[in-house]
């Protein structure tokens, strides 16, 4: 079932039955309706082993004299006429084992305020939406030849109001917006939006699957959000988490006293790391839930993506199970959890296939990215984290011994091909003790600037797309705090303020220039040019564009002395000029004029016949181009 067919009641109750409604939340929740002449809401919840269901809320005084019906497949369900718009409810269930409980409705798009979980009668506004133009722009272009510069935030941590309060989308449509077009970023990530109860989780303990957090604002204020970014050619993603969900009793867990939506076996269920329990994928029902879920987000919201949480846990059987069983094949592979995300992935390509799906995933034994006709998975974009770790491993470790770990840094450059890849410095990297990115950085304070800066030009420099967190664009020293706002009185330090400065250019540069992001699933877009410099420990590399005039040499000096007279080989004689120095006064360092034009001499140099000769800064970061190049490659 695609997302635009419509079914009659009994077609979308057999397809919900075989996994394959795909517009679940149609069927199942609230729905206004007329019945013999009566308006009123029909009300329908699945809970297969329950022995009875009540419909209780604020129009029958909580009481459980409203008894559902259930039919063949496992659903509940009323038509009544006491409730009203804006009334709460919520379900009783009697569970297989004759416990009663009240549970909330999986479907509900809008919950009271936290602790309390009771679901509103909310039917959402039709938006007329004006961001046309966008969508146009986004179906006919290929996304991976287009830059992908991500703004990862968690919602209600950007900014707080005077009183403490944190800001809700109509505050973010005002202030975020205006703040990712200066800092030059295409895309913002936001943290799940999705209702759950702890905000310690950060979001990613869901019970609501089709519900934007209270705390967040209303659906229509985060429509309106969506729309301005849209507006202003912001793409907006959104984490979703279809792994695992929160163990509340009064939520999705043991639904009906019996495993609902969670798998059978009690050691699969259980996530014990995150305290958490795992979505039976191998059920028809769940899988229906979720894909419902996802497409529910990218057509009520217009979301440009969905960054697919924790992926290796659907993936491995041994997962954090250490009572593990394998396969009919004798092996690890969850073939549930392989079968959901390529149907997934399969569903919203074939109805929204310029939509990007991405998936947070750590293990490198099954292919993420690519055609699922080739036993891939299907996602767009895999995050790198195993050149997330090696990096900022390598910017924590003392000068001294760079060198030899320069390795470190170029590894990635062997594997940059086996999947399309986005290389996250993410929100788990600047929380629980890990100290924020600047604060990870060698040295005195100075010094953590100049390798913060340095760090930033790597991450643009390198292939892939690129996202960073909240925060760290102007070296926010302190860790990610979920319950307060960023450090913005950061900004009245200089060295903070100059940082962000440098950010926003080098993002505005990453834009500008072609190489950086035209060719990134490529072979021909990166070109080492020195990764064995370990006496000196600087780094240099050509990234290169279609056309070969578009081309940039990134050099990276890992070491905290000056390089006068460094020479490194280019691919062209002419003349080369500097676009970046990140050791600029107004960037926070010390230069206060960059390298003037540079003019080839006739020199061997590794696999170039041609060199250029300029200062590269004590920790510094440089990106040069061609001004004027001869276009006859001179080799060896």
């Amino acid at each position: 079932m695609t997302s635009g067919n419509v079914l009659t009641l009994k077609e979308a109750k057999e397809a919900f039955k075989h996994g394959h409604n795909y517009q679940l939340q149609k069927l199942l929740g609230v729905h206004e309706m007329t019945k013999h002449n009566e308006k009123g809401f029909v009300f329908r919840v699945w809970a297969p082993k329950a022995q009875a269901v009540w419909l209780v809320g604020d129009f029958n005084q909580w009481q459980a004299d409203l008894s559902m019906e259930k039919d063949e497949y496992g659903i509940w369900s009323i038509f009544t006429t006491l409730p009203q718009i804006g009334e709460m409810y919520k379900f009783k269930i009697k569970q297989a084992d004759g416990r009663e409980i009240y549970k909330i409705d999986p479907f509900a798009v809008r919950f009271e305020p936290r602790p309390h979980d009771a679901a509103y009668i909310y039917p959402t506004e039709i938006k007329k939406w004006h961001d046309g133009l966008w969508r146009g722009r986004k179906k006919r272009s290929n996304y991976f030849e287009r830059p992908l510069n991500i703004y990862e935030v968690h919602t209600s941590s950007w900014r707080h109001h005077a009183d403490g309060t944190p800001y809700n989308f109509t505050d973010l449509k005002d202030e975020l917006i205006p703040y990712l077009k200066k800092m030059g970023y295409t895309h913002v990530e936001f943290m799940p939006l999705m209702e759950h109860p702890l905000p310690a989780s950060w979001g990613y303990q869901l019970i609501g699957y089709y519900a934007l957090s209270e705390a967040y604002g209303t659906p229509e204020e985060f429509k309106d959000f969506v729309e301005a970014c849209h507006l202003a050619n912001i793409g907006v993603l959104v984490d979703w988490v279809p792994g695992h969900f929160c163990v509340n009793d009064d939520a999705l867990a043991y639904y009906d006293g019996t495993p609902t939506f969670e798998y059978n076996d009690i050691d699969q269920a259980n996530n014990r790391g995150w305290g958490a329990l795992n979505f039976g994928l191998d059920k028809p029902e769940v899988q229906s839930f979720l894909i419902s879920s996802a497409l529910y987000w990218i057509e009520e919201f217009h979301i440009d993506g969905i960054r697919v949480d924790a992926v290796s846990n659907m993936l491995y059987l041994d997962y954090d199970n250490p009572n593990w069983t394998p396969n009919e094949q004798g092996t690890n592979l969850n073939l549930a959890g392989i079968a959901f995300l390529q149907e997934l992935n399969r569903v919203v390509k074939f109805n929204h296939p310029d939509v990007l799906m991405i998936a947070e995933e750590s293990s490198s034994s099954t292919k993420i990215t690519g055609l699922i006709e080739t036993g891939a998975l299907g996602f767009d974009y895999k995050w790198n984290m195993g050149w997330m770790n090696d990096v900022l491993n390598f910017y924590q470790m003392d000068p001294l011994y760079r060198g030899e770990h320069l390795n470190m840094l170029t590894f990635s450059f062997m594997y940059r091909l086996a999947e399309n890849y986005i290389l996250p410095l993410s929100h788990d990297e600047v929380v629980h003790g890990k100290k924020s990115l600047m604060h990870k950085m060698w040295g005195d304070r100075y010094k953590q600037f100049a390798q913060l800066r340095n760090l930033y030009t790597y991450l643009i420099g390198h292939p892939g797309k690129k996202l960073l967190f909240m925060g760290s664009e102007w070296g926010q020293f302190l860790e990610w705090k979920y319950y307060e706002g960023l450090e913005w009185d950061d900004l009245k330090d200089p060295l903070n303020k100059k940082m962000q400065h440098f950010t926003a250019t080098l993002n505005e540069l990453y834009k500008t220039e072609r190489a950086l992001w035209e060719c990134d699933d490529q072979p021909e877009t990166l070109e080492v040019i020195d990764a064995d410099n370990q006496a000196q420990t600087v780094l240099s590399f050509i990234r290169q564009g279609k056309r070969k005039k578009d081309f940039v040499i990134v050099i990276l000096n890992l070491s905290p002395i000056e390089y006068q007279d460094f020479q490194i080989g280019v691919p062209y004689a002419g003349e080369y000029e500097e676009i970046l120095n990140s050791e600029l006064s107004e960037y926070g360092g010390t230069w206060k004029q960059g390298n003037p034009n540079v003019i080839t001499q006739s020199a061997p140099f590794k696999d170039y016949q041609d060199v250029i000769t300029t200062t590269v800064p004590a920790l510094g970061a440089l990106i040069l181009k061609p001004k004027t190049i001869k276009y006859r490659r001179k080799r060896k």
